[in-house]
C-alpha cells in the first residue's frame, strides 16, 4: 500500500474516532452526569467517584489517571497502533469532559434545549449515544479506555461478545452507587437501563454486519444458482447429494453460508433463476474459516509463544 493510501486510511480512522468520541462524551457529559446517573465502565466509575467526593475529584481527573495505567497494558497486548489511537481518544474525551459541562445549552437539565422531563428516557438516550460512539471507535481501531481495553484484549483471542463483557463488568460498578448516602435503588435501576441499552446496541452495531445465515436451496437449476453465488458474490457453495423420498429421485441440494446483509441479494437471484425453487434459511451463530471469522481460543497463540522461546 502506498504511503499516501496509508495516510488517507489513517486520517479516515481518526476522523471516525473523533466523531465517536463526541457521541460518547455527549452521552455522559450532556445526559448522564448532570442528572446524577452512573452506568458502567470507567466513566461510570469516575462518575461515582465525583458524586462520592462532592466534585472534589471530577470525572476528567480520575478518567485520565486510571486510563494512563490501563494504556500500558494495552500497548503491550494490542500493539502501538492501538495505543496511539486510544491515547488520542482518551485525551480528546478528557478535554470534552471538561468542555461540555461549561456549555449550558449542551446539558440536559431544566431550562436548556436538551432537557427531558421524563427522567427514565435519559439513560436510554445516553445508552444509545454511547453505543453508537463506542462502535465507531472500535471499528476504526481505537478505544476510550477503561473496560473498552479489556473488551478488545479478550476479544482478540476469544470469540466473546463485546456486549457480554461490558454487561458482567458493569454490574458491580452500577450497584456500587448504593454506597452513596443520597442515592436510592431507583438510581441503580436507571444505571442498569443505560447499561442494557448500551450492551444491546453495541452488539447490534458491531456484530450485526457479521451475522451469518445458512441457506439450503432445492432447485432443478442448482448449477446456475451455484455459479452466480461463486462468481458474482464470491462465496462458496457445497452441492449435497440428496434423494427425494416421495419420488425416490436423486437430486443436489446447495448449501450456502453468507453474511446476513447478503441474504436479500441471494434470495432475489434464486427467485429470478428459478421461481419454483425451495429455499430454507436458518441463522448460523458461529462460522469459522476463510471469508468468515477466525477461531480464537488463545491456545495456539500460547503454543506459538512457547515455540518461539525454544527457538531462541
Amino acid at each position: 500500500m502506498a504511503l499516501s493510501d496509508k495516510f488517507r486510511n489513517s486520517a479516515v480512522d481518526y476522523l471516525f474516532i473523533t466523531g465517536g468520541v463526541v457521541l460518547y462524551t455527549l452521552a455522559w457529559a450532556s445526559f448522564m452526569i448532570p442528572n446524577g446517573i452512573a452506568s458502567g465502565g470507567l466513566t461510570g466509575l469516575s462518575t461515582i467517584i465525583q458524586l462520592a467526593t462532592g466534585g472534589l475529584i471530577p470525572v476528567p481527573a480520575s478518567y485520565l489517571v486510571i486510563n494512563v495505567l490501563l494504556l500500558i497494558a494495552a500497548t503491550f497486548v494490542l500493539g502501538k497502533g492501538f495505543g496511539m489511537r486510544t491515547i488520542y481518544a482518551i485525551l480528546l474525551s478528557t478535554l470534552l469532559f471538561e468542555f461540555i459541562p461549561k456549555v449550558d445549552f449542551l446539558l440536559a437539565v431544566p431550562g436548556q434545549p436538551l432537557y427531558i422531563s421524563e427522567r427514565i428516557l435519559i439513560p436510554i438516550i445516553g445508552g444509545l449515544l454511547e453505543a453508537a460512539g463506542i462502535a465507531m471507535i472500535f471499528q476504526h481501531g481505537g478505544s476510550t479506555g477503561g473496560s473498552d481495553i479489556a473488551v478488545l484484549m479478550i476479544n482478540k483471542f476469544y470469540p466473546v461478545s463485546p456486549g457480554k463483557v461490558f454487561l458482567y463488568s458493569d454490574l458491580v460498578i452500577i450497584a456500587s452507587i448504593l454506597l452513596l448516602p443520597d442515592k436510592t435503588f431507583q438510581d441503580m435501576v436507571y444505571g442498569y437501563i443505560a447499561m442494557i441499552t448500551f450492551s444491546f446496541m453495541v452488539d447490534y452495531v458491531l456484530l450485526g454486519s457479521k451475522s451469518t445465515v445458512q441457506i439450503l436451496v432445492f432447485s432443478e437449476k442448482y448449477s446456475q444458482i451455484a455459479d452466480y453465488i461463486i462468481n458474482d458474490m464470491d462465496r462458496g457453495v457445497t452441492a449435497l447429494y440428496a434423494q427425494g423420498w416421495y419420488t425416490k429421485t436423486d437430486r443436489k441440494v446447495l448449501l450456502v453460508l453468507v453474511r446476513k446483509f447478503q441474504l436479500h441479494d441471494v434470495t432475489k437471484e434464486i427467485k429470478k433463476i428459478d421461481p419454483k425453487a425451495f429455499v430454507s434459511v436458518s441463522p448460523a451463530s458461529n462460522v469459522y474459516g476463510e471469508g468468515f471469522d477466525e477461531i480464537k481460543t488463545g491456545i495456539e497463540r500460547k503454543k506459538k509463544q512457547q515455540y518461539d522461546q525454544q527457538e531462541r
